[in-house]
């Protein structure tokens, strides 16, 4: 086992944590957003909104696959 590999590889998931944590951030904000907007509508822009959340909704799944994924491979290295 190399030490040095395992600790640069729970970096980059830490980052890739932190990369999830800001998509679902968006989702949250983009979530405030279409809610004034059934306040006052504006058709076009609900338009842009709805399609912002689905791709950060998107996002967010390949994230968490990735996460989920590079998680296997350093409990694989990580010596019990």
């Amino acid at each position: 086992m190399d030490q040095a590999k395992l600790d640069r590889m729970r970096k980059i998931l830490s980052k890739l944590e932190d990369i999830k944590n800001t998509q679902e951030s968006s989702i949250d904000k983009i979530n405030h957003v279409i809610t004034d907007l059934f306040q006052h509508p504006d058709a076009k822009l609900e338009k842009v909104m709805e399609e912002a959340h689905q791709r950060a909704s998107d996002n967010v799944d390949m994230v968490r696959e990735a996460i989920e994924n590079y998680e296997e491979r350093i409990n694989k290295m990580t010596p019990e």
